[in-house]
């Protein structure tokens, strides 16, 4: 939609679609309204196909989607053998393939991986033309209507599913680390529809004819920076365990078969301590100017962390995510690199600083000490 009059560019993991249309402020209260869409066509998509494909998928990943029903959503991630997240992707199926929604970048790493690990079952993959539309389905859930509208005049398989986010909800088999009772990620749940490549002009063009307002990409950062919602191409680095992120929410089934990486998530989960946390940082906005996405963040003289992710919020004002150590204190004032100078940041809590998710083993009491050789 980059046709669309005052559109911007978006730069990094975000460049091929807009950032704004002029009123990134408006635009993000009608997201979040539920009215709004947002063109995310520069997502990477893979397709598997073949009868094995959900059960291959549930033996490679962190998640349990070998009984997943056609139309039900799931996340899951691809690990190391170190449990260290390398790929995430949302889950689709419609019946007869499945669709693999993840980052531009890692698009054709994801394929080129699950492709080598086919080996003699019922499988294909390969990349799929389809484009993405997100859409808030809280308030009104007017895009989310509106695209059905569209592809539906456009023709018969225009949508081809639709990916309900499950964040922030704990999926069956996963856990959480942000002990929260009102997890800020409910207030604007969100929704990935998937159009068929070929339509996605169509519809576009339907969407703009019918008056849907349309949100960049700066308006669908700053409502995931508020829900706390961990994202590969911001987040995760080549260190980063699922557990730092309270990625397990969403993610991770602790219950299933073996995949790689399972015996580090188990470790972490059942001994906790992951040595760094996800926070949210509220900055000072008193200058006007944002830190950028790598920022170093310190506590007195020493660097405790860096920024992930940053956003301008229509209620709270400039925020950011950051990955800290986890020795790090909740409760001390922090100071962000930014482009004219330090700016001051307070934490908000997301993984503690104990490290532990819900459902942990209890410790166990104190060891008896091993009986003596009697002297003498």
């Amino acid at each position: 939609m980059l046709d669309v009059a005052g559109a911007v560019v978006a730069s990094g993991p975000d460049a091929g679609v807009a950032a704004h249309y002029g009123d990134p402020m408006r635009e993000q209260r009608l997201l979040a309204a539920g009215r709004a869409v947002v063109d995310l066509s520069h997502l990477g998509v893979v397709a598997v196909t073949g009868s094995d494909r959900l059960g291959w998928l549930d033996t490679l990943s962190s998640q349990r989607v070998r009984d997943l029903a056609p139309g039900q959503s799931a996340e899951l991630l691809l690990l190391d053998v170190h449990g260290r997240v390398e790929h995430s992707a949302a889950l689709v199926d419609d019946g007869v393939r499945t669709l693999l929604v993840t980052e531009a970048a890692h698009a054709e790493p994801l394929a080129t991986y699950l492709d080598r690990m086919r080996f003699m079952l019922d499988v294909a993959v390969a990349p799929a033309h389809v484009a993405v539309l997100g859409v808030v389905t809280a308030g009104e859930a007017a895009g989310e209507a509106a695209v059905a509208k569209a592809a539906a005049a456009v023709g018969d398989g225009a949508l081809l599913a639709t990916w309900r986010d499950p964040w922030p909800g704990v999926v069956p088999g996963g856990t959480r680390y942000a002990l929260v009772t009102d997890h800020p990620g409910a207030i604007a749940p969100t929704a990935l529809l998937l159009v068929a490549g070929e339509a996605f002009d169509d519809v576009a063009g339907r969407l703009l004819a019918d008056g849907t307002p349309v949100a960049g990409t700066l308006a669908w950062e700053a409502l995931r920076v508020a829900g706390w919602r961990p994202r590969l191409a911001a987040e995760v680095d080549e260190k980063s365990l699922p557990h730092e992120l309270d990625w397990l929410r969403t993610a991770v089934h602790l219950d299933k078969g073996c995949y790689r990486g399972q015996e580090g998530v188990a470790r972490t989960f059942n001994l906790g301590r992951p040595p760094r946390r996800l926070v949210m940082l509220h900055l000072d906005g008193s200058d006007h100017l944002l830190p950028e996405a790598g920022a170093a963040v310190a506590h007195g003289d020493r660097v405790v962390g860096r920024v992930t992710s940053v956003a301008r919020h229509h209620e709270l004002g400039p925020v950011a995510l950051a990955v800290l150590k986890r020795s790090v204190p909740a409760d001390v004032e922090l100071r962000v690199q930014g482009p004219a100078g330090d700016i001051a940041a307070s934490q908000e809590v997301v993984v503690g600083t104990d490290g532990f998710g819900q459902g942990r083993p209890a410790d166990r009491g104190p060891v008896t000490p091993g009986l003596r050789r009697p002297q003498g």
